[in-house]
């Protein structure tokens, strides 16, 4: 009798493991399953291309739908054969490139899943099509303007671009009741006026100047407060919600005016993480809603979670922010302490990414995602003047030092006691802070 209750025991574990996910195994099929393999933004129009190949040979339907600026082709991944039609789209801005691993990789688990029954279930009710790079011109070049040098994501109402053409015929000519519409936004974006990086932001996009709450956008906030709910088990304060203006030339808010209200999923960063755990976090939000639209559970979320969310904030987050450096006497000045906010530019992953000052003086309502006290150093510019605009390439020295900062090839007579290049610390460092 004992094993056989071990058997029973055994057997409804497997069976609800069978029926439902959460998050968190959500997250561990990924890490165990993933078919992407390069960096999102290290991925060109060929590397998508051979993931398209990927999952054809899986069964996947894909296809060619259309072709970029220069020719390249723009493809269409499809699965399931259900009535509600759920349509996904990303890399319109050629260096946005998180969710399209995300896709890949959903498309990937699905089909390889189709028949555990929580899945066959999204398959009986939902058919979904994607466009995981609508911009391939610009992820080649990683700009975010196609070839014409033309925001796609503002080419709704006028349609000058084949990739905008392409998107609007796409959704002419099969009417879905749901979009998504997937970006990446800057990395140092932050969660309200709050210190903390906006990893991911959602937004329930209007379909007009009147922020009128049909039917489907309130379906669609009860879809991202699942997203949230969902979310909140890997990134807690890290989730914000993109400002909600109406932008006539926008696909977001012309999709709603068209009758396909969507879900705008912006990512942004964490650090600490690298860009396959942003892919992680989108692969997860994409079949939690899924889930949610094909069990009907989303009608039983509270979309006050999705409102509640604090709007995107920007311009008090650095990369590196050094607390009270001295600046060496000139020019009949004193020394005097300042702040040194630096930031990183945008690159591939692979590339190596330049600093730059961007801000200088009393920073007190400022914060860096690394902080440095500095208040026992001078500071001074490797590269040019220390002024915001020049590079974040400094070398620090000691206050009880007495050195002449008029000495040609300074660091050579006098050698620095720290040195900050490309973003690191090339020789010792100095005391690091709480922000």
């Amino acid at each position: 009798m004992r094993l056989i209750g071990l058997f029973l025991i055994g057997a409804f574990a497997l069976t609800m493991n069978a029926l439902s996910q959460t998050p968190e195994s959500l997250a561990a099929d990924w890490e165990k399953s993933h078919i992407t393999r390069i960096m999102p933004s290290d991925a060109r129009s060929a590397d998508v291309k051979k993931y398209i190949e990927q999952l054809r040979s899986m069964g996947v339907t894909v296809g060619e739908v259309g072709r970029s600026c220069n020719d390249r082709e723009i493809y269409q991944a499809e699965w399931g054969k259900g009535p509600l039609k759920v349509f996904m789209w990303s890399q319109m801005h050629g260096d946005e490139p998180t969710a399209t691993s995300a896709l890949i990789d959903m498309f990937a688990f699905l089909q390889k899943n189709k028949e555990v029954p929580w899945v066959k279930t999204i398959g009986e009710a939902i058919t979904i099509r994607a466009v995981p790079m609508l911009n391939p011109d610009g992820a080649d070049l990683y700009q975010r303007r196609n070839l014409m040098g033309i925001d796609i994501n503002r080419d709704a109402a006028d349609l000058r671009t084949p990739e905008a053409r392409l998107l609007k015929q796409l959704r002419d000519d099969w009417s879905p009741a749901i979009g998504f519409n997937l970006h990446n936004q800057q990395s140092l974006t932050t969660v309200g006026t709050m210190p903390s990086q906006a990893t991911i932001s959602l937004l329930v996009v209007f379909g007009d100047a009147a922020k009128t709450v049909t039917e489907g956008h309130a379906r669609n906030q009860r879809v991202a407060a699942a997203i949230v709910s969902a979310l909140l088990k890997f990134i807690p304060g890290h989730i914000g919600r993109y400002g909600d203006e109406w932008t006539p030339s926008a696909f977001g808010d012309n999709f709603g005016a068209w009758g396909t209200p969507t879900i705008l999923i912006e990512t942004g960063a964490l650090y600490g993480k690298d860009e396959m755990y942003l892919v992680k976090l989108n692969y997860v939000a994409f079949l939690t809603a899924l889930n949610a639209l094909a069990t009907g559970s989303e009608k039983t979320q509270d979309p006050g979670l999705y409102l509640a969310l604090p709007e995107n904030g920007s311009g008090n987050l650095y990369n590196f922010m050094f607390r009270g450096a001295w600046v060496p006497a000139a020019a009949g000045q004193p020394p005097r302490p300042v702040d040194i906010a630096v930031n990183t530019d945008r690159r591939r992953a692979s590339f190596a990414a330049p600093n730059f000052i961007k801000a200088m003086g009393d920073l007190p309502r400022s914060y860096g995602l690394e902080e440095y006290d500095a208040r026992d150093y001078y500071v001074v510019q490797r590269l040019g003047s220390l002024r915001v605009g020049s590079m974040g390439e400094f070398a620090f020295y000691k206050r009880d030092r007495v050195i002449d900062w008029a000495a040609p090839d300074l660091e050579k007579q006098y050698p620095p006691d720290a040195v900050f290049s490309a973003g690191k610390w090339m020789k010792g460092s100095i005391p690091s802070r709480r922000p």
